[in-house]
């Protein structure tokens, strides 16, 4: 079948910022006569590391979706055209990817990112100042009638820039105007335990495992995690984090191991989100919220992860109050701390430190203590030992009185 010509086609692109309950997505309709001539929904980041001033350091920043994007340049295609989407982000940063029909197939390809170091809001301070060209090599061929579905995250560390695509829901070349309910997987969501993602991350890739807890555990590497809205950033996080699954009466621990995690989020004025992804958890969201317009507190968490077993684990729960702090300061507890979500399902934290709301300068406020953090706690341990000695002293001061009275004693008689 061939679509109508590109000059023909109408542009519709719906950009959904989904708040504190999903990341920030894309949602591209494209449309035709006939109706939609290409669909596509996914969501991405991109972590950029770029030469500054300063020759000594480099600077990494990450970039989300924003609020606000264009999408001029794209195109349905047809038999002799490619398809293509585009993205603008302002004038600093822009996407795209190209779709090209062979025979009962849609080639995937040409996904390139170029983003300008000149613009010294986005990137500050960096040197050489001009555009750069990113190109991905990989392809991906896709029948024709076919929606490709890839909800896990696809990391490609193409240096300087590592690109993170999730939630893909992708068809070109729609035919009769109708989104195909017909699908194709993409590997990583066929992949659910114990084998190490096919796709490189920032750093190499290792197998996570979870492991019954007869087995020790190491305590887990502390993650650093920040989001941003447009040019600032809005939430920071400082964690390690194991999270403990009982399922059929059996508990396994399992390390999250932040090199191979990848991280997207969204902050509103009453909610923002961290969402933690990884080869063999679908999405670990923490959701904080402000309460009395004085204070948040972490109120929700949500997991979707594959067990060794094979089968999915999903909880949530959605009336928790932990990290409790005023507006304006982080919370930090360096101490373990234990976060149950559910009966079978608790979260461990170490060297915890958050700040979800008001962030100034991307750096963290003063923080609000844990209890177990406090000095106040070491008061307890010499208060017990002040008491213990006063009770020697009065004992040892008892016996001798005692003793003293039956040596009196003795001599009356």
């Amino acid at each position: 079948m061939r679509l109508s010509p590109v000059i023909d086609t109408k542009l519709i692109l719906l950009f959904l910022f989904l708040g504190a309950v999903q990341s920030n997505a894309l949602i591209v309709n494209l449309t035709d006569s006939k109706g939609t001539c290409l669909y596509a929904e996914w969501e991405m980041n991109f972590t950029v590391t770029y030469e500054t001033t300063n020759q000594t350091s480099k600077k990494t920043i990450t970039i989300a979706v924003p609020d606000k994007v264009t999408h001029d340049g794209s195109s349905c295609g047809d038999d002799r055209n490619s398809a293509k989407i585009m993205i603008q982000y302002g004038s600093a940063v822009s996407w795209a990817v190209n779709f090209t029909k062979e025979a009962s197939q849609y080639l995937i390809h040409d996904i390139v990112l170029f983003y300008n170091t000149s613009d010294s809001t986005e990137f500050p301070g960096a040197v050489p100042k001009g555009v750069v060209t990113i190109k991905n090599p990989n392809k991906l061929k896709v029948p024709l009638d076919v929606v490709f579905k890839c909800n896990s995250v696809l990391t490609f560390n193409l240096n300087p820039v590592v690109q993170h695509y999730w939630g893909i829901h992708l068809q070109a070349f729609v035919q009769n105007g109708t989104v195909s309910k017909n699908e194709q997987v993409c590997e990583e969501d066929q992949t659910v335990t114990t084998v190490a993602p096919i796709i490189h991350s920032t750093a190499p890739a290792t197998t996570t495992t979870l492991t019954p807890t007869s087995t020790p555990t190491p305590t887990p590497t502390v993650g650093n995690y920040s989001i941003r809205n447009g040019n600032t950033t809005c939430l920071l996080a400082t964690m390690g984090l194991q999270l403990n699954i009982t399922e059929e009466k059996v508990p396994f621990i399992f390390n999250i191991n932040p090199s191979t995690t990848n991280f997207t989020g969204s902050c509103q004025p009453q909610t923002a989100q961290l969402r933690l992804n990884n080869s063999q958890i679908k999405y670990l969201d923490f959701i904080f919220a402000v309460k009395d317009e004085k204070r948040f507190y972490l109120k929700e968490v949500n997991v979707n992860m594959y067990l060794a077993n094979g089968s999915a684990f999903n909880i949530s729960n959605n009336n928790l109050s932990f990290w409790d702090a005023p507006l304006g300061s982080s919370y930090m507890c360096n101490k373990e701390q234990v976060l149950s979500v559910s009966r079978t399902f608790q979260i461990n934290t170490f060297n915890l430190k958050v700040q979800p709301f008001n962030v100034t300068k991307g750096e963290y406020s003063t923080a609000e203590e844990c209890a177990a953090d406090s000095d106040l706690n070491f008061l307890i341990p010499v208060a017990v030992g002040v008491a213990l000695g006063f009770l020697i002293i009065a004992v040892f001061i008892s016996y001798m009185i005692g003793r003293r009275k039956s040596r009196t004693g003795y001599q009356s008689v």
